[in-house]
């Protein structure tokens, strides 16, 4: 694996030799809530005959659609925005049916005869969709990879509601990102909503209904003041996950990155006063109320 730098697509072709087979992205990163630039990074792959896949986790199809920019895998945790409730594990994976598997050769699962399946050649036999096929037919055989049926019946559940859903987070999610950034004890707030953020052109341009939910801010006295508010949040839950109906709230320094060095964990968008924060479909003067008066007591 190597990593490029999401905001200089340019970076992504330095990064590309003989053995690579994909460009991974998240269309909306986690934690920081910054959108890339999909359609420059897919041209990056086109040029080098490689499919771009796209991690949409974060944006939901509410928000974006990556297949319509030049993706040609998107996957999805459906746990988070997808489900909406943190009721359940689950995963999706969805094929454009834009890529050729066969024309480079570096796909010879796809491309080559299957000895377990009589010699069929998945590629020839269900053309560009060849890999949706596969993650089937090989993957769901062999490692068997099957979601419990109630859980699918939750996760379909919860995917009914997801226009109300993520218009809601969208909405309170920038109410807070606003109410955060002219706070005395908060030092910044990295929400691509912000008409001041640095990230904002691309959040219209890819997803005009809203900037999704989760974002980080950075709490004036490090990372004892983070830790500190986290801590006297009562509306809040604390938990590493993302996309719930409730507001949920991590200060990773001192939890999920905690063994990593402060250099580590700043590259990771993870330094000592990074605070993220998952905003839930709660009234948003309720969730706003929570950090007003944790805030106060750092």
């Amino acid at each position: 694996m190597r990593w490029a730098d999401p905001a200089d697509p340019d970076s992504f072709a330095e990064q590309i030799d003989d053995r690579t087979r994909a460009i991974f992205i998240e269309s909306l990163a986690n934690p920081g809530g910054t959108f890339v630039d999909i359609a420059a990074i897919s041209e990056v792959a086109k040029q080098h005959g490689l499919p771009l896949i796209v991690d949409n986790t974060m944006a939901s199809p509410y928000l974006l659609r990556p297949l319509e920019h030049g993706a040609d895998i998107v996957v999805h945790s459906a746990t988070k925005f997808l489900g909406g409730h943190g009721n359940s594990m689950g995963g999706i994976i969805v094929d454009g049916g834009t890529f050729d598997w066969s024309v480079s050769g570096k796909f010879p699962m796809l491309s080559e005869p299957r000895p377990e399946y009589s010699g069929v050649v998945l590629h020839q036999a269900f053309g560009n969709f060849a890999f949706a096929i596969a993650c089937r037919v090989l993957g769901l055989r062999d490692l068997g990879p099957a979601i419990a049926p109630m859980n699918a019946f939750l996760l379909l559940t919860g995917i009914e509601t997801l226009p109300l859903r993520m218009q809601r987070h969208c909405d309170n999610a920038l109410k807070v990102a606003t109410w955060l950034k002219q706070h005395p004890k908060v030092a910044w707030v990295n929400y691509a909503g912000l008409d001041s953020d640095p990230n904002h052109a691309l959040q219209k341009r890819y997803s005009p209904k809203g900037a999704g939910a989760v974002f980080t801010f950075g709490v004036k006295g490090g990372y004892a003041a983070g830790k500190a508010l986290v801590e006297g949040l009562q509306l809040f839950s604390h938990l590493a996950n993302i996309g719930d109906t409730r507001s949920l709230v991590i200060h990773p320094a001192s939890t999920t990155h905690a063994q990593l060095t402060e250099a580590q964990q700043i590259a990771a968008g993870a330094g000592p006063d990074v605070v993220r924060l998952s905003i839930g479909i709660e009234d948003p003067e309720d969730i706003i109320g929570d950090l007003e008066q944790s805030l106060a007591k750092v």
